[in-house]
């Protein structure tokens, strides 16, 4: 694959994964069917807003090209801790998560691999 396209792949990946992971956020934190679908499920009241909140301002700070890698780590321990929701509430279905973790991780490794380049360039 050419470098280029690499380069512009990964970029997209990370926007793509940034931007569909705060309207899923947000869409989390005030549609009225998502807090229904909580309260439904059991779920004490105070998770939705905290998973909600924490999430958007993982994904924001993943889009930031300052506070992309914080973002990811950030991003990592929030979908550890909402597939572990699932999961412990009988929801096994948290296939989306680890396909989202994976894209934080390629993303993760591209800034590590460029960083590492311009350390060896000396630039």
């Amino acid at each position: 694959m050419r470098q280029d396209l690499r380069k512009v792949a990964v970029v997209a990946l990370r926007w793509t994964v940034g931007l569909v992971v705060l309207m899923e956020s947000i869409r989390l934190a005030f549609a009225s069917s998502q807090i229904h679908a909580f309260a439904r499920a059991g779920l004490p009241g105070w998770i939705r807003p905290l998973l909600a909140g924490s999430e958007i301002v993982a994904a924001i700070l993943f889009l930031v090209p300052f506070t992309t890698i914080i973002g990811s780590y950030l991003l990592l321990v929030v979908f550890f801790f909402a597939a572990l929701v699932h999961v412990l509430h009988g929801q096994y279905d948290v296939g989306v998560l680890a396909v989202y973790s994976m894209a934080v991780l390629v993303s993760m490794a591209h800034r590590s691999a460029k960083t590492q380049e311009v350390a060896h360039d000396g630039r």
